[in-house]
């Protein structure tokens, strides 16, 4: 059984880090909204250090990091930005302190490598969502999901999908992420198991090749096989080729998983977008998946 790391509650602390890129700006709005909802903000080292292209040095890095893991007092971490660098430190970081005092871990893109780490080396629910660098363009939605989900509130996500689902009904233990990023990590000890899950993906600024290429990998590898249900968040800012490659991304993704008989939605609000809902990995859920129809909710 995946373990709920506590629930939040007004004077919390909560820790922000940068396990990757620094951030090209100030953070001040994303501070003051934490704020709003009754929290303590503690600034980690790493939130506004600056090494070539790194929040610092990956010593510096770790070390912030490690810091809030092992605090009790901390009762949430959360990424700054993503980027690229947390699979430079994820092995140098100790989740002993972490497993006696379960906290949440909030973040999404490069962060997908911690979350799936945490999911696999801690059997620990985390938290696939907006973060500080992407609150100023995020949507209300999309900062009241992950305010909810923080403080215990249940959540039913409902939509219209503008590619046609496989329908059907799926459910399982939610996992997923960064389609780039969980590929990466495949093989390793931060790999999640796949079998009987229902699994996200979402990408950004990837071309239909790649994408094709990383689903045909996973497949191959038997990931996708024993799957309970397929969601399929934002594919965009993607660069048209100089040959067409002939399909969408969606298409693409379609091609390689229409032959299994699990639910499969596409078009969830999920990813590098604005409304980037919040996706509690760990958690129960149920997904039911209708033409154009999606229901989402927690168990």
């Amino acid at each position: 059984m995946i373990k709920q790391p506590p629930y939040l509650k007004k004077g919390d602390k909560i820790a922000i880090v940068c396990p990757a890129k620094k951030l090209p700006k100030p953070i001040d709005n994303a501070i003051t909204l934490l704020k709003s909802w009754g929290l303590e903000v503690i600034i980690g080292d790493s939130v506004y250090a600056s090494h070539h292209q790194f929040a610092g040095t990956d010593k510096l890095r770790t070390n912030d990091i490690q810091r809030f893991l092992d605090d009790p007092s901390i009762k949430a971490i959360i990424c700054g930005r993503g980027g690229y660098g947390t699979i430079r430190i994820i092995d140098a970081l100790d989740f002993t302190g972490f497993k006696k005092n379960p906290k949440w871990f909030i973040g999404f893109s490069d962060v997908t490598i911690l979350l799936s780490h945490i999911i696999a080396q801690t059997e620990t629910q985390c938290l696939h969502a907006q973060m500080p660098y992407t609150f100023d363009e995020s949507t209300e939605d999309a900062l009241s999901s992950l305010k909810k989900v923080l403080f215990g509130e249940k959540q039913t996500y409902q939509y219209q999908s503008e590619f046609i689902n496989h329908s059907g009904v799926g459910r399982g233990i939610l996992i997923g992420g960064n389609l780039t990023l969980l590929t990466m990590i495949q093989g390793s000890v931060s790999e999640m198991d796949f079998d009987g899950k229902i699994l996200f993906l979402e990408d950004v600024g990837e071309q239909e090749f790649s994408i094709d290429r990383m689903l045909r990998m996973l497949k191959r590898a038997g990931k996708l096989r024993n799957l309970n249900g397929l969601i399929i968040g934002a594919f965009n800012e993607i660069e048209e080729e100089k040959i067409s490659f002939g399909q969408t991304a969606d298409e693409v993704i379609w091609e390689i998983v229409k032959d299994y008989d699990y639910p499969v939605c596409f078009n969830f609000p999920t990813g590098h977008i604005e409304n980037n809902l919040s996706m509690v990995l760990g958690a129960e859920v149920e997904l039911i998946v209708e033409k154009n129809n999606v229901q989402f909710k927690y168990l």
